[in-house]
């Protein structure tokens, strides 16, 4: 989901926590399962008594179903996706990606269900709750596949990382749990691990197939307003640079930070709308941005986007940059611009519209 609105600073926070929360609630499930499994283990000596591990486990597990709850909040705080709150704890009825979504909403069902009946656990008796307990156990696997289905960061080489560790170490830990077995289970030690492989396998191909792939979001059941086609048609904004030199030869700019002023207009378009930023860099340093953004306009204010174009000038460079935007969320966005004489920047601006008189204020920040 892609919008342009003028309340973005909060909304842009909480996308981050949202993102980091979820990868920390991964972690920690994972060692939630891990200290879980060393206790069956027998593991535990005079360094780690086993209701060291137990006390340990438990602590674990309570700080997930912490990170969770802030997790979920953020998510139905941000404007990024709508998401309700009742979509959050309910599987499946999410109009955003209902089949991942509903996955982490059934993994935070069955941790809240075995944090429950463990506080009841007396009152329960043990068998009624190590039967529940296990749901912990099955919340894992579920969990792993709502964030690769639905994680933005999915296809980040530290998140795929942080997820194969993840999934290598529960793995390694089901695998010597199942080695280690009683005579009266051994006949389940071969097909257990030969299981614990393929499960291990099959995420791996699903991730390369699925999330890897182009066009996942539109799979992954995102709704088509908030599909985002960068390679939309835009009409070219021509900017005339100023100076003379050879551009083959010219010195790549350096990295900077510059604010940024200037309005905001809008007008309609066939199949929607196309918002015009002109801007002006002032402070680190000189020059002009324009930003053209195409898209339906969405109720309540904000442009659900399908096409952009980002030109900067800077003063004394004999060449223009020409980009589009790589990611737009609220009014902060990140372009990626290259010039004829090959040299390239990252462009991360920060923006604050002034709804009532349409002025615009921000900084820019620059990198090579």
């Amino acid at each position: 989901m892609i919008l342009l609105t003028a309340a973005a600073g909060g909304s842009r926070v909480y996308w981050f926590l949202t993102r980091s929360t979820g990868a920390v609630a991964l972690v920690l499930l994972t060692a939630s399962v891990l200290l879980g499994l060393l206790g069956t283990l027998r593991l535990s000596g005079r360094n780690w008594p086993r209701y060291t591990i137990e006390a340990l486990h438990r602590d674990v597990s309570l700080l997930v179903l912490a990170v969770l709850v802030v997790h979920i909040v953020t998510t139905v705080l941000d404007s990024f996706a709508p998401i309700g709150l009742p979509a959050a704890v309910i599987p499946f009825i999410s109009s955003y990606r209902p089949f991942w979504l509903g996955l982490g909403a059934l993994a935070f069902d069955l941790l809240l269900a075995v944090t429950i009946t463990s506080l009841v656990r007396r009152r329960l008796g043990y068998a009624r709750w190590r039967a529940v307990h296990w749901l912990a156990y099955a919340s894992w696997p579920i969990a792993v596949l709502h964030g690769l289905g639905t994680g933005s960061d999915t296809r980040l080489w530290w998140m795929l990382a942080l997820t194969a560790a993840c999934v290598a170490a529960v793995a390694a830990a089901v695998c010597a749990r199942l080695a280690r077995a009683e005579r009266s289970v051994s006949g389940v030690r071969v097909p257990g691990i030969a299981v614990c492989a393929g499960v291990a396998v099959g995420l791996a191909v699903f991730t390369i197939a699925g999330p890897m792939q182009r066009g996942w979001a539109r799979r992954a059941g995102t709704p088509t307003r908030l599909l985002a086609h960068p390679a939309a048609q835009l009409t070219r904004v021509r900017v005339t640079p100023t100076g003379t030199g050879a551009q083959a030869h010219a010195a790549p700019p350096r990295s900077f930070t510059a604010g940024l002023r200037g309005r905001m207009t809008q007008r309609a378009a066939t199949g929607g709308a196309i918002v015009n930023l002109a801007l002006r860099l002032m402070g680190g340093a000189a020059g002009r941005l324009r930003v053209r953004i195409g898209g339906t306009p969405l109720a309540g204010g904000g442009l659900s986007m399908t096409g952009s174009q980002v030109d900067l000038l800077l003063r004394g460079y004999p060449a223009v940059f020409t980009g589009t935007l790589r990611a737009l969320q609220g009014t902060a966005f990140i372009a990626r611009v290259r010039a004829a004489t090959g040299a390239a920047l990252t462009l991360d601006g920060e923006l604050a519209i002034d709804q009532s008189t349409d002025a615009v204020t921000g900084r820019l920040r620059a990198t090579r």
